[in-house]
């Protein structure tokens, strides 16, 4: 085992059923320099399940980290939130939601406003991640996944990389949340700049 874990890291690693299991939480205590408690918490989170981990640790595309579902810390449970119910309870909890979203996603913005013709858009949340060198547009819907939402994204995406990204960043990619997932849709409507998981509250 790595010499960054303690004997106390091993024994919560030991207590696992795969070496998968293993290899990917020894992974990521090296890459984010995880606390023991901090080890467990994700352990708990069953978060080596949700992330859909195979044998191979990739990093070649920003969503080999993304987790589905991805879980929202709130005291509100109800399942009948609006949009921007969801959207504040992302703010009011914006650290916990980018380490839950993946590694190396930072904070831009919130609703930002940009210019499409004559009207007028809101990108529901700008982020950036350093790790992939370029800004991620996140979409959050409390519906079912549709078709129109890629369409909606691929729109955000031109727009930032057109006139928000420097030269030196790679290429802006787009995340949408959504309450549930459609499989029948997501099959004909693929574009390897987008990418979509779930959520659910905690």
């Amino acid at each position: 085992m790595s010499a960054q874990l303690s004997w106390s890291h091993a024994c919560e690693l030991l207590a696992l059923n795969s070496t998968n299991k293993i290899n990917y939480y020894i992974y990521i205590i090296e890459k984010q320099n995880l606390s023991v408690r901090e080890l467990r918490e994700r352990i708990k989170s069953n978060e080596y399940e949700r992330i859909g981990y195979k044998e191979e640790l990739e990093e070649s595309k920003i969503n080999t980290f993304i987790k589905n579902p991805i879980i929202i810390k709130t005291h509100n449970l109800s399942e009948d939130l609006s949009e921007y119910a969801l959207h504040q309870i992302i703010l009011e909890n914006i650290d916990d939601f980018l380490k839950e979203l993946g590694v190396g996603f930072t904070y831009v913005g919130s609703e930002v406003k940009i210019k499409i013709g004559n009207g007028y858009h809101y990108i529901d949340l700008l982020l950036f991640n350093y790790k992939f060198n370029c800004f991620v547009v996140i979409k959050h819907k409390v519906t079912e996944f549709k078709a129109e939402y890629i369409g909606q994204v691929i729109k955000y995406i031109n727009y930032v990389d057109k006139n928000i990204k420097e030269v030196f960043n790679d290429k802006t990619v787009g995340v949408i949340i959504c309450k549930k997932e459609n499989s029948y849709v997501l099959e004909y409507c693929t574009d390897d700049r987008i990418f979509t998981t779930t959520y659910e509250f905690v």
